[in-house]
């Protein structure tokens, strides 16, 4: 089977292209508008994009809640999303109003940053503080605009339950990280096994 992109003619039900490119870990992002308005959101288009220094990326598809947000005050959390938090992930997944509070609609804590004004979960086994570095709107080949809003943020500070940690390490058995997996399939990465680099 192949198709191009361009007429998307591939026979199936449903596109797959979010399926291949998969699994995807999920920015659960908090944030605070100008307002004083807090959000949660989940993105299933993110991804650390740098270790030095710590940058993370999330992509709104359209202008959204999150997007606004850290663009009006510069700032915002990623939020790690367990098994034991997926359904009130989902939860906060809801189109609602600006005004509602995703974080109270979902039954959890927002707690306010340690170097950052934006609101993150109390009970997410981790969270990344962030301040956003920049914002672009992506380029297809013939320069017309993507319609989603790519926002990258530099990690200032890193939240850790030390329940999850054994042997100096994070234990993703402990933590079971979500992933989306496309459609509405996710998965659970708790099925951990260990390889190394080949040595020269």
């Amino acid at each position: 089977m192949f198709y191009t992109t361009d007429t998307n003619r591939h026979g199936l039900a449903h596109d797959p292209f979010k399926a291949i490119v998969a699994p995807r870990p999920i920015g659960w992002i908090g944030s605070k508008g100008r307002d004083g308005s807090i959000n949660l959101a989940p993105y299933s288009f993110f991804n650390a994009v740098s270790d030095r220094p710590k940058l993370v990326m999330f992509s709104s598809a359209g202008r959204k809640h999150s997007q606004r947000n850290a663009a009006e005050t510069g700032e915002f959390t990623c939020n790690f999303v367990s098994r034991s938090l997926l359904e009130k992930m989902n939860v906060s997944s809801a189109a609602v109003e600006y005004e509602v509070d995703e974080f109270a609609l979902a039954g959890l804590t927002a707690r306010k940053g340690e170097l950052v004004d934006a609101p993150y979960v109390a009970e997410a086994f981790a969270v990344l503080e962030c301040k956003v570095t920049e914002i672009l709107v992506p380029k297809s080949l013939s320069g017309e605009e993507s319609e989603n809003v790519m926002v990258f943020g530099q990690v200032l500070g890193i939240h850790v339950d030390e329940t999850i940690i054994r042997d100096g390490r994070l234990d993703m058995a402990l933590a079971r990280p979500v992933a989306r997996m496309g459609y509405m399939d996710y998965s659970e990465g708790s099925d951990v096994f260990e390889m190394l680099r080949p040595q020269r």
